[in-house]
């Protein structure tokens, strides 16, 4: 059942949201070569708390860290570790909060030092993907033309989309319902309403769709091991329109024009 929110209720998303806003803009200026993935990890945590909030991966499902850190070819799910990051690397921050009862979460893909024209692509496609999506959230569309929307994007740009993993509703729990595929055709699914918050966050590679899972049970890489990237946002329906909950300004890679960071 999806959970539709009040205007109080999503102003308390707002919150939770821009605590991971801020911790994400925070890390975002700590990427670099020679940083252990683990540091990032240590003071994502630290200053979540240090805002009031609950980091919100850690101990869910078993998950053993605050942010999942996602370098080259891992999709999704990467555990912080002794790892360094390296000059040429892709690196996925992904983190989520828990502040007075609503959850936050979003993630981005940083370039570290020097990266590839390929590398840099697959970043740019992964967000305005996310931006195609969200131009879908008004009311009386489907759920599904989200998906189609960033599926075409996707695609147009000669990437894959990830299919094993999708948004989400959020709100008092990380996950609520609707799943929200990255692929699939329009015009199917719930019609979209005020008051509906989701996780919007395309996955996407450089080469094949199909993914597998480490021996650790949480790292997703690519099959084919080409690179993939991660962009996400929590937004919400409202009477003015589409909202991004969790938008920094410092987190865009997309210029004023093409980013429509207000929207």
């Amino acid at each position: 059942m999806i959970v539709y929110k009040s205007k109080a209720e999503i102003e308390m998303m707002k919150k939770s949201n821009q605590i991971v806003a801020r911790i994400l803009s925070e890390l975002k200026e700590m990427v670099r070569p020679g940083i252990e993935t683990r540091e990032l990890d240590v003071y994502a945590e630290s200053r979540a708390r240090e805002l009031g909030a609950i980091p919100a991966f850690k101990g869910y499902r078993g998950y053993p860290a605050s942010l999942c850190v996602s370098v080259n070819e891992e999709v999704v799910h990467g555990i912080p570790s002794a790892r360094r990051l390296n000059d040429g690397d892709i690196v996925s921050l992904d983190f989520g909060a828990v502040y007075q009862g609503f959850y936050g979460d979003a993630a981005l893909t940083l370039p570290v030092g020097q990266i590839s024209e390929l590398a840099k692509r697959l970043i740019y496609v992964a967000e305005k993907a996310f931006y195609s999506g969200i131009d879908k959230i008004k009311e009386g569309n489907r759920l599904s033309d989200i998906s189609a929307a960033i599926q075409a994007e996707v695609e147009e740009a000669g990437f894959s989309v990830i299919r094993a993993f999708v948004g989400h509703g959020i709100g008092r729990s990380l996950h609520e319902e609707p799943q929200v595929p990255n692929f699939g055709l329009p015009g199917q699914g719930p019609r979209l309403k005020k008051g509906l918050t989701l996780a919007i966050e395309p996955m996407i590679s450089a080469g094949d769709w199909e993914i597998e899972v480490l021996d650790d049970g949480w790292t997703a890489v690519t099959r084919d091991r080409s690179l993939a990237a991660h962009y996400e946002h929590t937004v919400a329906l409202t009477e003015n329109g589409v909202e991004i909950l969790s938008l920094d300004h410092d987190l865009s890679l997309l210029s004023k024009d093409e980013g429509r960071t207000n929207a």
